[in-house]
């Protein structure tokens, strides 16, 4: 789960971690009355996605156009730049061509710093640690400084039975070369992060840049963090930030206990555990289909969770054909999935190529039902023939929608009033 900067922001000042003054902002009145209440005569104004690389970003139709953080020093100019900003799709190289629509700015007063710092916070899946990461340089170039000097990337695996030692902490720390002052502060802002990351059940904490002001303070200038969304029962207050910039049906799945991202292709993908949902993917991508979404059904589940998975498919108006893939093993059982499906349909008429592949438990019995059920349903026989008929399926449909198209088109060009 993610948050947007200003709520990453909210938190570390809540726990004790300097950030510049500022507030959000859905309009350009609003982003002008914040700049005037903040006081000062320079601004800088954030498009809040969730998102990295907003600085060198661009807005949909103008190559040209500043990015998606802009410093202004007129009241008049932050009203201006909100108005270009807000209802506008803003692309960088984490969104996808797709981009993000901003919604929301968050306006700053802008603080003058001598140096910038990183500091991160993440789990290494290789070495199963939270793991401490710092630079001695932080910024928007902070991909390009890691590969050019790999060498200046400064990692603490934490031992989760000590958790973060202060005198671990002040090595990192003296290693980036500053005042005493500002090393003591340091180790302090590190040691508020880790308590931040197990208490909140953070998966990434990063300050970037973490500046250090002419008076030797440190503030965070840019923060990024995301939470375990397994563990957010545990937390409602974070979970009551996010928003409706989640893709379409995200929100909604996560609610019915779903694990549901939506992609840009056009082919609907259903199967049972994660493993099997990702594999799913790579078979339709190796057939040349492009998937619509990623969704795993739970091995413990009922129909009625599978009737909402499959209704979310279908309800996605990009969906050209659909592909369920199950394999029932364990708990999971095929005719389970079979009425979750007929139950869906019954409430979502299906009118999109259909193609299932069952096995394992109740495969039998889960296909007799389905074709007892009235659906038109292609049946596959094993993985790769699924993925195959699918991408076939969508291919056709497109084919059809788009002869149908042209056939109207024709009709109106040849039409007599």
């Amino acid at each position: 789960m993610k948050v947007y900067e200003y709520q990453a922001k909210q938190l570390l000042d809540k726990n004790g971690i300097r950030v510049p003054r500022g507030d959000v902002a859905s309009t350009p009145d609003e982003a002008a009355s914040v700049a005037r209440e903040l006081g000062g005569s320079a601004w800088v104004i954030k498009a809040q996605i969730y998102a990295g690389g907003r600085r060198a970003g661009h807005f949909v139709g103008n190559q040209e156009a500043e990015g998606g953080i802009r410093f202004v020093d007129s009241l008049a100019d932050v009203r201006n730049t909100a108005q270009e900003m807000l209802g506008h799709v803003l692309i960088t190289d984490q969104t996808g061509p797709a981009g993000r629509t901003v919604n929301r700015l968050y306006v700053e007063q802008v603080c003058e710093v001598q140096r910038e710092l990183y500091l991160g916070m993440l789990v290494d899946r290789r070495t199963s640690r939270v793991t401490l990461i710092a630079l001695a340089e932080g910024g928007v170039n902070i991909e390009s400084i890691t590969s050019r000097s790999p060498e200046s990337v400064l990692k603490l695996a934490i031992d989760p039975l000590e958790g973060l030692q202060q005198d671990a902490a002040r090595e990192i720390a003296a290693a980036l070369e500053l005042t005493d002052e500002q090393t003591d502060e340091t180790v302090r802002v590190m040691l508020v992060m880790y308590a931040m990351f197990m208490n909140l059940d953070a998966s990434l904490i990063e300050i970037n840049p973490l500046g250090i002001t002419a008076a030797g303070t440190l503030i965070a200038l840019d923060a990024t963090l995301t939470f375990d969304d397994n563990a957010m029962f545990r937390h409602e207050d974070i979970q009551s930030l996010h928003d409706d910039e989640l893709r379409w049906g995200e929100l909604d799945a996560a609610q019915h206990g779903l694990n549901y991202v939506k992609l840009d292709g056009n082919i609907g993908c259903l199967a049972s555990g994660a493993g099997l949902a990702l594999a799913t993917l790579d078979a339709v991508k190796f057939y040349g289909g492009e998937p619509a979404n990623f969704l795993d059904v739970p091995p413990a589940v009922e129909f009625e969770r599978v009737k909402y998975a499959f209704g979310l498919i279908l309800s996605d108006p990009g969906v050209e054909a659909i592909l369920v893939n199950v394999f029932g093993g364990g708990i999971m059982r095929c005719d389970t999935i079979a009425d979750g499906i007929i139950l869906a349909a019954r409430e979502f008429p299906v009118r999109v190529p259909l193609i299932v592949r069952l096995a394992g438990i109740n495969a039998d019995s889960a296909r007799d039902r389905l074709r007892d059920s009235g659906l038109v349903i292609t049946f596959a026989e094993g993985f790769a023939d699924a993925a195959e008929k699918v991408v076939k399926a969508a291919t056709e449909a497109r084919l059809s929608a788009q002869r149908k198209w042209w056939q109207r088109v024709q009709g109106l060009l040849t039409r007599k009033d």
